[in-house]
């Protein structure tokens, strides 16, 4: 191959979706596993949580849902099927597991939705699609962990449910960067926009201002 990376994508993927004219924003599996030092999960992510706090904080300000996900399994995982048997750190959001609880610094809000999953997608077998239609959402903002597992898969069903869906890169994280960047870069190419933290706080603060979404 004589092009590098880049400009071969950008033969085939070199679009922009833009953003929708009624957000939310999706905080996906920030729990305290990944921050853990003594956990399997840990994956040194405090700069995406950082992140993804300030996001929600204009979030909040320009009026826009804020959604929380969680992982969480009955006691021996039963609920948690073929992904439970596979991926053996999901032992971690067994509940009343200190793993499994919201991390340090992100308490939810009394006006925030939390969705509880079994499975990598937020969206897979809960209700969040039909909760988003049903408030008039039309672009789903992601946030969370990991970049290459559960923010990667609720970004593919959230395309595939309809959604105008960005992706923040800033607020994302994984445990290696490698896949981090690998999953960045392909769902920038397929399926959502890849945006900075800067580039949304801009866009939700116009919206605050009531200025017309780029």
């Amino acid at each position: 191959m004589t092009q590098n990376l880049d400009e071969n994508y950008k033969i085939a993927y070199d679009n922009k979706a833009g953003f929708g004219k009624s957000p939310a924003l999706v905080m996906v599996d920030f729990a305290q596993g990944y921050f853990d030092r003594d956990c399997v999960l840990y994956a040194d992510v405090d700069d995406a949580l950082a992140s993804a706090l300030r996001v929600r904080e204009v979030a909040h300000e320009a009026g826009i849902p804020v959604i929380l996900t969680e992982v969480t399994y009955q006691k021996g995982g039963r609920d948690g099927g073929r992904f439970f048997e596979k991926a053996k750190p999901l032992s971690c959001f067994v509940k009343g597991e200190k793993t499994a609880r919201f991390a340090e610094g992100l308490v939810p809000r009394e006006d925030e939705i939390i969705v509880s999953k079994q499975y990598p997608s937020a969206f897979f077998g809960t209700s969040l699609a039909s909760t988003l239609t049903s408030i008039g959402v039309d672009n789903v903002i992601l946030t969370g962990l990991t970049t290459s597992g559960c923010v990667r898969a609720s970004c593919v069903d959230s395309m595939s449910h309809g959604f105008m869906t960005t992706v923040v890169a800033d607020a994302c994280g994984d445990r290696h960067p490698a896949p981090h960047e690998a999953n960045l870069f392909d769902m920038n190419a397929k399926y959502a926009d890849v945006v900075s933290e800067a580039e949304i706080i801009a866009h939700l603060r116009a919206l605050k201002d009531g200025q017309t979404p780029r």
